[in-house]
């Protein structure tokens, strides 16, 4: 999920802007006044000449009905840039309707990335945010993110584990004295649950559907667990036999069906993250939960699969599509302050 921090100063000109790179979302957060923007992170591109023809939300109506003259494109996959140019024009895009198109001054940046990051990658984030504006980039651990903006007190000598399930991974990690302790990141979370439907869909029923119809159904009926009233949804797509438009009944216990691969993937990454956590730390999570974040997370009853699955109670943050823009803003504001917890920065 992708956000942007953005503060103003007693001249009213933005100087901060932190950016939480999403594969799906790009959230503006201006700490005084929340989120200001929530936007896909989807751009529509001329196969002519390469130009941008639209960015968020207008692009992502474009996904599936484009001619053969427009690509409608996630340049974010699994939490990474897959397409540098493109992620670049897109921060470009969302650093300008921040910051207007009169600012004098160049922004501090900060952009929250996946824990499991690689230095190249980090590389290729800061390259891009720097060339999209910004005086200075600055970056930070998705997980630290989620943490600080979850209210999570990172900075104690008491083990706290946070698992953020976004749009193109699942981090989960355990947080001590400011740094991560034991961390892992899979690239399992929204986008694959998407995917397995459609294919389920495909498969079971003969019927092919778009991405959009995927990401409606796990909404609006998808759970983690079934449910003991089940939920109906009536779709839209093409027979795979005829070749004509249908209409199908489908309830939540297909998606549950169709999504079970993907929900042992992240128990399994959370299951070796306190595998790995010293018997201490370990003790103090066992007390204290672990806190659920990231827009996946609110998928229907993942808090309790998880509570079953691990035997440790899991509870979702307030506004967990919410933290990790809300902790990028809050470790920008406070720089001395959470040094510690950043990674790398020009």
């Amino acid at each position: 999920m992708c956000a942007f921090v953005v503060r103003y100063s007693h001249t009213m000109f933005i100087k901060k802007i932190g950016i939480d790179l999403g594969t799906t979302n790009i959230l503006v957060y201006l700490p005084d006044k929340g989120i200001v923007t929530n936007e896909p992170s989807v751009v529509a591109i001329s196969t002519i000449d390469k130009s941008v023809l639209a960015v968020g939300d207008e692009a992502k109506e474009m996904i599936g009905r484009t001619p053969d003259t427009i690509i409608a494109k996630r340049p974010l996959k699994d939490g990474v840039i897959a397409d540098y140019k493109t992620t670049e024009a897109m921060l470009k895009y969302f650093i300008g309707k921040v910051i207007g198109r009169f600012n004098i001054f160049r922004p501090e940046v900060m952009v929250a990335v996946p824990g499991g990051i690689t230095s190249s990658e980090r590389r290729a984030v800061v390259d891009a945010t720097m060339r999209s504006g910004a005086k200075a980039a600055y970056i930070i651990k998705e997980p630290i993110a989620a943490a600080i903006g979850a209210n999570i007190p990172i900075g104690s000598a008491s083990g706290h584990m946070i698992i953020d399930i976004g749009g193109g991974t699942t981090e989960a990690a355990v947080i001590s004295l400011g740094g991560i302790v034991a961390c892992t990141s899979v690239r399992v979370a929204g986008n694959k649950f998407d995917s397995s439907i459609t294919t389920f869909i495909r498969k079971k029923y003969n019927l092919a559907i778009g991405e959009r119809t995927a990401e409606e159904i796990k909404i609006k009926i998808g759970s983690a667990l079934p449910l003991e009233k089940k939920l109906e949804l009536d779709i839209k797509g093409r027979d795979m036999i005829l070749g004509l438009p249908r209409v199908l009944t489908i309830n939540s216990d297909d998606i549950t069906e169709a999504i079970q691969n993907e929900l042992q993937s992240i128990i399994l990454a959370v299951k070796s993250v306190l595998y790995e956590t010293p018997p201490e730390l370990s003790a103090d999570v066992m007390e204290k939960g672990m806190v659920l974040s990231g827009g996946s997370a609110l998928l229907r009853n993942m808090d309790k699969l998880l509570t079953q699955a691990i035997g440790v109670p899991a509870y979702l943050a307030d506004e967990p599509l919410l933290s990790v823009a809300r902790g990028t803003g809050i470790a920008l504001d406070n720089l001395e302050s959470y040094k510690r917890s950043i990674l790398a920065m020009r």
